[in-house]
């Protein structure tokens, strides 16, 4: 993976405005009031408390990979999340237990289990950012989500002035959630998983991926074979990032895929008679998870289709918004997410609701 932030000058510190372009997959976005690095969690508590105590906004980031950052950039403190490393903390049976810092780069660590035999990320590989970002979207692909793995989240409460171990029944995972989305309240400073010491994966359950390893959905892969599978789909995508393919700036699929309840879903079938039958999965209870992808395409937005400033869908996949230029606005970028969700509505009347985190802008 090729990582297309760059750090900054000073090794730790605050910098000065600088513009959080330069820590985004996107390459978007405006400056920051103040800039420090935090490389471990104890860095990293520090440095939210102190801007705390002079009374600024904080902005957390580490990957930046799922986040869309406004032209006026952020205010206030944003603190760089670089701590690193993992560990096994406890062994039990077939499993293994391993902590891992929130600045750990998430494909990185994915690679690492991959290596150790340890089975339960496998199909999550390739994905950018870093691991503690992955609780808070309930980061999923192939199959596979984070909260089938996780045991605990440490995080620093900014309400109690405490740190504090949420155990996973209590983080509130769903479909691309969890309590840590949209909350300034925690700060995620390490993830516990617990994994299957095993050769194998999990059993294959994404069609896709049973179709391009050759097997059926159910069987199990090894799980090296998982892994180099699911990261070539994924590059095939755009969706892994390389600092030489404009089609990789992206925060990925920009749009969630929208869950309807079974009226909703009739109704979008009858709209979208003429285009065929809606690419849909069974969700709990009597919801339909649809393909936001399906839905941009056939409402007229097909890969490539260009926004100003050179923002466009990526020519590799419909779901990810692509700053191609490298100089583009984020208004622009939005500019072309408001399009594409009005025009969804308007033609096949789905809703859809971006994935990433929104500061300091909005659709």
């Amino acid at each position: 993976m090729s990582d297309v932030y760059a750090e900054p000058t000073t090794a730790a510190g605050p910098t000065g405005p600088a513009s959080l372009a330069r820590y985004t997959t996107l390459r978007l976005g405006g400056p920051a009031g103040r800039l420090e690095v935090a490389t471990d969690a104890d860095e990293i508590v520090r440095k939210v408390r102190e801007a705390e105590a002079r009374e600024e906004a904080v902005l957390v980031l580490a990957g930046g990979s799922n986040v869309v950052i406004g032209d006026q950039g952020f205010p206030g403190t944003v603190v760089l999340v670089r701590s690193r490393g993992f560990q096994v903390v406890a062994e039990e049976g077939d499993t293994v237990t391993v902590r891992v810092a929130a600045g750990e780069p998430w494909d990185d660590l994915v690679a690492a289990t991959v290596e150790r035999g340890w089975s339960g990320l496998e199909c999550l590989s390739g994905i950018p950012g870093s691991a503690g970002a992955t609780p808070i979207q309930n980061v999923g692909a192939y199959g596979q989500e984070v909260a089938e793995t996780i045991v605990a989240v440490e995080a620093y409460d900014r309400t109690h002035h405490e740190v504090v171990r949420i155990a996973a029944a209590d983080c509130g995972f769903a479909y691309r959630g969890s309590v840590f989305k949209y909350s300034d309240r925690w700060v995620v400073l390490s993830v516990d998983f617990r994994l299957t010491r095993s050769p194998l994966s999990g059993p294959v359950r994404y069609a896709e991926l049973a179709r391009a390893l050759g097997v059926e959905v159910g069987d199990r892969v090894p799980l090296a074979d998982a892994r180099s599978t699911v990261r070539r789909l994924r590059a095939g995508k755009g969706m892994v990032l390389d600092a030489d393919d404009p089609d990789t700036w992206s925060v990925g699929s920009f749009f969630t895929n929208p869950v309807l309840e079974r009226e909703a879903y009739e109704l979008l079938r009858e709209r979208a008679a003429d285009l065929g039958e809606p690419p849909h999965w069974p969700g709990a209870g009597d919801v339909v998870k649809v393909s936001a992808a399906w839905l941009i395409d056939k409402a007229g937005f097909g890969k490539g289709y260009a926004g100003p400033e050179g923002v466009a869908i990526s020519r590799k996949h419909t779901l990810a918004l692509t700053n191609r230029s490298g100089v583009a606005s984020t208004a622009a970028l939005v500019a072309l997410a408001r399009e594409i969700r009005d025009g969804v509505h308007a033609r096949l009347g789905v809703p859809l609701h971006p994935e990433p985190v929104l500061i300091n802008c909005t659709i």
